[in-house]
């Protein structure tokens, strides 16, 4: 039975033998699915606001108990965007935090450890700052960000400001990091970099309890720094504030950071002891970000959409971390709000457009030959093996392309398979959906090169036009030679020969002289290619196909001259008044080709 609510009425509608209940949207972009299934946090990651509203939730807090288990001043989890460590810190926040409500934790796998919630939840103050909307197209525009950020943070512990278990010198550093001037933060450069460690202690001195500290998304300011020209100086600034908060705090009870990179600790985190680095190679965490098989069957049992289970995981599941196999959690919860709303929608790249992806194409474009059959084996759905680097800074990662795929490791777009024992791991694309992305920019990529090639562009067009085989079948080759194939080498031959329709295509649209028609109805079929020159009584017929190898070539081109004829692909050009008409069969092998031509 399907709920449907118009002008405030709810009306009641059958879909199959399955019954969904659909509301109107609420803000962020929740849904009411299926009768008693709760709304799917599309938006949403704010630990308190997903359980006050009763979304759907999979119960990460078993990261508590790990986290208190393995006990570290400072820990830095390193993962992909969008894999949830945003709300794995605001689920932090809510349970360490004096003042916390215990009621967010009932249910979760936490609140059955009796113990450790007896000695620890609801025992800290906390300070959360997430740095993700750190940026600025100078470094004053930035800094300024961070001293709001701190500033709003700093404004939650406004009874600090009246503490009788603080000195007047307290209460006026306190009042000093939220000071306004005209409206805005204003913090010099020495309270900016002490503002953290200021804080922490005076919550420490208040409530007779040392701070944890979460900093969510720490990289973020470094790569926006990077883009914009001003890295050495946000660098600098990171350094100073992160010193001071986390290494020469005697305040601090313990921090937590995380985000995509883990940046050179001689960058940012030079002298910090007890430094734990938790990668995606690490097998401590390797489930509490993102979802696993079994928490996206659940998902899925709850929605009643396990038919679904197979595409979600060609498109969104693959990546490894330490022994467990994980799905992009903002991919699944994405498609699974669509499904409630079209039970027939389709998946699509959720996390890959959630953001640009110029690192794929910086990737493509800085590749050598070596680079571009490793491409092709990634694509091909085969491993790649890499020396990877986890501990680098953000302007070293252009120095060479072995740094980039260390990048695009740590960064989601590559995964590793198996088990590895050093620093040399093997890289595969992880799902349909991140494969997508690289064909994409491998595309444009192909595109960029063909403007860029007119004379070779007009060395082909003219020999189609003339019917100079030989100049067509050189060229042609030429630009297979520079181009990084996008087959899956398991493909039907069909599939195959749309990968050289595509580049084909590109080449001929590049020509001011005709019009071009891709699969064009004519005769009994469709052609592949279709051109109408300028001159009215031209015509040309380009049919496709793909050799398995190259001595099937000759064959090849004859099956698709004979095609042409049996099929009367020419019928189009002859309704069009055109009677000079040329036959191209043209057949593929890898980066070879074969040209013959026939007058019809």
């Amino acid at each position: 039975m399907l709920f449907e609510q118009r002008n405030g009425i709810i009306k009641n509608k059958y879909i199959g033998n399955t019954k969904y209940r659909q509301g109107s949207a609420v803000p962020g972009g929740s849904v009411q699915s299926m009768a008693g299934a709760k709304r799917l946090p599309v938006g949403f990651d704010d630990f308190k606001e997903i359980r006050e509203n009763e979304f759907y939730y999979v119960d990460k807090t078993k990261l508590i108990e790990e986290l208190l288990q393995n006990w570290g001043k400072v820990n830095l989890f390193t993962r992909p965007r969008r894999f949830g460590k945003t709300l794995n810190m605001s689920m932090l926040k809510n349970f360490f935090e004096i003042g916390m409500d215990k009621r967010l934790f009932e249910g979760l796998y936490i609140s059955g450890k009796k113990e450790l919630c007896e000695e620890y939840m609801g025992k800290y103050p906390v300070i959360f700052l997430s740095l993700k909307g750190i940026d600025g197209m100078s470094f004053e525009a930035a800094r300024y960000r961070l001293i709001e950020l701190i500033g709003v943070e700093a404004e939650r512990f406004a009874f600090l400001a009246e503490s009788d278990q603080l000195t007047d010198n307290d209460r006026s550093r306190y009042r000093a990091i939220i000071k306004l001037v005209d409206g805005k933060y204003s913090m010099d450069e020495d309270i900016l970099i002490s503002s953290l460690q200021t804080l922490s202690q005076l919550l420490y001195r208040h409530y007779g309890q040392k701070t944890i500290v979460l900093i969510d998304e720490y990289d973020v300011p470094l790569d926006k720094a990077f883009q914009h020209g001003y890295y050495r100086e946000m660098v600098s600034l990171i350094r100073g504030l992160f010193g001071q908060a986390l290494k020469t705090n005697p305040s601090l009870q313990f921090a937590v950071l995380t985000g995509c990179l883990r940046v050179s600790k001689e960058s940012i985190f030079t002298g910090l002891n007890n430094f734990k680095v938790y990668a995606t190679d690490d097998v401590r965490y390797d489930e509490e970000f993102g979802f696993t098989n079994e928490e996206v069957e659940k998902l899925l049992g709850n929605y009643g959409m396990q038919e679904h289970f197979l595409e979600i995981k060609e498109w969104y599941d693959g990546y490894r971390f330490g022994n467990a196999d994980i799905y992009c959690p903002w991919d699944v919860i994405n498609y699974v709000f669509d499904l409630t709303g079209n039970p027939k929608a389709l998946p699509k790249a959720y996390w890959i457009n959630s953001s640009g992806n110029d690192l794929v194409k910086r990737f493509i474009d800085k590749a050598d030959t070596t680079t571009k059959d490793e491409i092709e084996q990634l694509i091909a759905g085969n491993a790649v093996e890499k020396r990877i680097r986890l501990d680098l800074t953000y302007d070293e990662i252009d120095n060479s392309i072995e740094n980039v795929w260390s990048v695009l490791f740590m960064t989601g777009y590559l995964t590793r398979t198996g088990n590895d024992q050093s620093d040399v791991y093997q890289l595969i694309i992880p799902n349909k959906e991140v494969r997508e992305v690289f064909v994409l920019q491998i595309n444009d990529w192909f595109d960029r090169i063909v403007a860029d090639s007119r004379a070779s562009v007009e060395k082909i067009n003219c020999g189609f036009l003339e019917g100079k085989t030989e100049d067509i079948q050189q060229e042609l080759t030429m630009f297979l030679g520079e181009t990084i194939s996008i087959l899956d080498t398991k493909a039907r031959n069909e599939e195959k020969e749309i990968f050289y329709h595509g580049i084909l295509i590109g080449i001929l649209k590049n020509y001011s002289g005709w019009a071009v028609k891709s699969n064009k109805e004519s005769g009994d079929g469709f052609a592949d290619i279709l051109l109408k020159p300028k001159n009215p009584d031209a015509g040309i017929i380009i049919e496709l196909k793909y050799a398995r190898s190259m001595n099937e070539l000759d064959h090849a081109c004859e099956r698709a001259l004979e095609q042409i004829r049996e099929r009367r692909y020419d019928a189009e050009l002859r309704e069009d008044g055109r009677s000079d008409i040329l036959a191209y069969g043209i057949a593929f092998c890898k980066k070879r080709c074969k040209v013959v031509v026939e007058k019809l």
